[in-house]
């Protein structure tokens, strides 16, 4: 007993990271179990924009799990389907679970086998671990700072290629179908295609596209469009297996801005980024950036 207290106290967040696996696993087989029977969707911002009622039950489960295990008012919480509800998208110095329970939900409901659950845990504003659980496959990805990343128990290591030309780039078309968005999309991937690349991919959902940054099938993944809660897991994979974060201008990562490319190094990065088009998206914490 007094050996597992002086663990916990040298390494306060090894519970709450092996849990979060565990957490994940239950999630993706609520998430395969529900694929077997009939899929009710909706709608949130758009006629793209999917959500069923797997991805609001499964938030709850993972949320009253964390709840259940250290408390309900321990830590706070950011969830893709809480959000949508109204709940404020507020990063605060507090620890902070970032949630994803069903990314790619386009992909479910449509039967394409790249479904992940997503959870991230933040202190002080920092992201500390991550856990992507691409349920129908079966890959656990985990990592935790500075401890590495790992698919199955399997250490990630990104690609070691450096020349562009001999690269598979990935990204998403999004859910925002603006036909100004739209062409900047495509002329980015055009633009992108006649450097030329290898191939240029997408799995349907970002916390995947990530970890396969991580695990080198890949050079990089970029995005403009997606949301913390797609994003937060899979930054602290790519960082651990050797990868590198940056905003599509070039500058720092900011996990609320919307913005983000993923490589295996700085020169694959920032040869992506001369070809990135822009535009503009608001930021997941714009209601308090407007108080």
């Amino acid at each position: 007993m007094v050996k597992k207290m002086q663990q916990a106290k040298d390494d306060p967040w090894q519970e709450a990271y092996d849990f979060a696996v565990e957490v994940a696993r239950k999630a993706g087989e609520v998430i395969r179990k529900a694929g077997e029977c009939e899929i009710k969707v909706c709608t949130k911002s758009s006629t793209v924009d999917l959500v069923t009622k797997t991805d609001e039950r499964v938030e709850k489960i993972i949320i009253g799990c964390l709840k259940e295990k250290f408390g309900p008012d321990t830590y706070s919480f950011i969830g893709e389907e809480s959000v949508a509800q109204g709940k404020p998208c507020i990063l605060t110095d507090k620890p902070t679970w970032i949630i994803d329970p069903v990314d790619g939900t386009t992909n479910f409901v449509h039967g394409f086998p790249f479904v992940a659950v997503s959870i991230a845990f933040a202190v002080e504003k920092k992201l500390e671990f991550g856990v992507v659980y691409s349920c129908l496959e079966d890959k656990m990805y985990k990592a935790r700072k500075g401890k590495g990343a790992f698919c199955n128990d399997e250490r990630l290591q990104v690609s070691d290629v450096q020349d562009i030309h001999k690269s598979i780039i990935i990204s998403e078309h999004g859910t925002d179908r603006s036909p100004e968005k739209v062409t900047k999309i495509f002329s980015t991937m055009q633009r992108i295609l006649c450097i030329p690349v290898h191939g240029l991919r997408g799995s349907g959902t970002a916390a995947t596209n990530m970890c396969l940054v991580a695990c080198g099938a890949v050079e990089a993944f970029f995005e403009i469009g997606i949301h913390c809660w797609d994003i937060a897991a899979g930054a602290v994979i790519v960082r651990e297996a050797g990868g590198m974060l940056l905003d599509v201008d070039g500058g720092p990562f900011d996990l609320m801005s919307r913005r983000m490319v993923s490589a295996n190094n700085k020169i694959i990065a920032e040869r992506i980024i001369k070809e990135i088009e822009t535009f503009s998206v608001e930021r997941d914490d714009a209601v308090v950036c407007k108080k």
